[in-house]
């Protein structure tokens, strides 16, 4: 898979021959500097942009073959998306935020309201769901995502730098909830800078110049996802 934009001498090639396979119910760290490629990558993932060449197959999927309102769709349903600033409407309640997906996704409010509470629930955040986002803590908030990101069972979730904002002791607890997340099967990209955070995943993927230089698999795991040069 390749990524490239603009032509000529201005080319930049963010991508460069990636091959990549993510196992369903692994949990897959990326790390490498700016510039790297490594938020190029996790766009690609995300179906927020489409490789320049090759293929791009999520659940068996070609994402490529896909318009626009089937890719917003699967962005919906399929990927659970964590960020560093968490991105919480702030003047929504937590609930209200964890609902926003299934709203788009055209749930019926009752059956969104119960889904939103089980969410905030396994996040430990049942007793703040009538909260707004400026009453919470910076990890309650990126707990009240990653239950955003969870509620509409997603393929893949997908964490960008979900730790950079927090103190040490909110990043052992967000932590601790994607390894829980990962023992219970669930199939988790995170982008990180930070060795410690990525020593917590079962895959360590290092990038560098559009280019995966190391790269420790787990062979026993049938494909999620995958990527293709």
């Amino acid at each position: 898979m390749h990524q490239v934009y603009g032509a000529g001498e201005g080319a930049v090639f963010a991508l460069r021959g990636v091959d990549l396979a993510v196992g369903v119910g692994e949990y897959v760290a990326i790390m490498g500097p700016s510039g790297s490629g490594k938020s190029t990558l996790m766009n690609v993932l995300g179906c927020l942009d489409v490789p320049s060449a090759g293929r791009y197959l999520l659940d068996g999927t070609d994402v490529g073959t896909l318009g626009e309102n089937e890719l917003a769709r699967v962005r919906n349903r399929a990927l659970g998306f964590v960020f560093q600033s968490f991105n919480l409407v702030p003047r929504m309640t937590a609930q209200q935020n964890v609902e926003l997906p299934l709203v788009y996704a055209g749930v019926s409010r009752r059956e969104r309201r119960e889904r939103a509470l089980d969410a905030l629930a396994g996040v430990g955040l049942a007793d703040r769901a009538d909260h707004r986002p400026q009453a919470l803590s910076g990890g309650q908030q990126q707990r009240v995502a990653i239950a955003r990101a969870l509620v509409t069972s997603p393929t893949l979730i997908l964490a960008d730098e979900p730790t950079g904002n927090l103190d040490s002791v909110s990043t052992g607890e967000i932590l601790d909830i994607f390894d829980s997340l990962a023992a219970d099967g669930r199939t988790i990209v995170i982008i990180t800078h930070e060795e410690h955070v990525a020593e917590r995943s079962h895959r360590v993927l290092t990038i560098a110049d559009g280019r995966i230089i190391h790269d420790r698999p787990l062979s026993d795991r049938r494909l999620a996802a995958g990527a293709r040069s």
